[in-house]
């Protein structure tokens, strides 16, 4: 155990002295990584439900054709994808190849009301 030490020790004062690239830039990911990871798991934010998004538009759902209900299912199944799609398609002038213009502005109009929780 002792060794372990010493050699644990003899190592980091290596790495402190003589800093190798590659391992720093090893040790920054890593560090990133695990930083996220925390961000993440001790969010207490109130975050959205991705598929209220859907549970809004289902007494519209006649008016969307069958790729269009595909489409958006595909869209409402995490937060990061409805994020996306916000941020890409509603807060800018770019169109949605699926979705019509009409529906892509009700679809956009939904999720304007939840922009706090995204």
């Amino acid at each position: 155990m002792k060794h372990l030490l010493f050699l644990i020790v003899a190592a980091s004062v290596y790495l402190h002295f003589y800093p190798n690239a590659e391992v720093t830039k090893f040790y920054n990911d890593k560090k990133l990584a695990v930083l996220i990871w925390f961000a993440d798991f001790s969010d207490t934010k109130v975050r959205l439900k991705a598929d209220k998004i859907y549970t809004d538009l289902e007494h519209k759902i006649d008016h969307f054709s069958d790729k269009e209900v595909e489409h958006l299912k595909v869209l409402t199944s995490s937060r990061n994808n409805v994020k996306t799609f916000y941020f890409t398609i509603c807060k800018t002038e770019k169109r949605d190849i699926v979705f019509r213009l009409s529906n892509e502005k009700e679809v956009c109009s939904v999720i304007n009301r939840y922009t706090s929780m995204l």
